[in-house]
């Protein structure tokens, strides 16, 4: 018997978010990083890259955006449809 396992990577665990939240009023990127980092502990993606990568696979799949990870030059949420 062989086990086969595939490689998931960032962009493919990003993307998979999203359309997970395709239905829900919008997709919230700070709670999307932390559900990434918890799947994948090891990432080693900063929350800007994973931040961008969740962005760009929500408008390419229609998501509305939360921009409420907590940044440096803001400390207010934006959401972005």
């Amino acid at each position: 018997m062989t086990t086969v396992f595939h490689t998931v990577t960032i962009e493919k665990a990003a993307e998979a978010y999203v359309l997970s939240r395709g239905r829900a009023r919008f997709l919230s990127i700070a709670q999307a990083i932390r559900a990434i980092r918890t799947l994948m502990p090891a990432c080693k993606a900063t929350d800007r890259e994973l931040e961008a990568l969740l962005a760009a696979a929500s408008i390419v799949h229609g998501v509305p955006v939360a921009f409420d990870a907590p940044t440096a030059n803001s400390a207010e949420p934006r959401l972005h449809s």
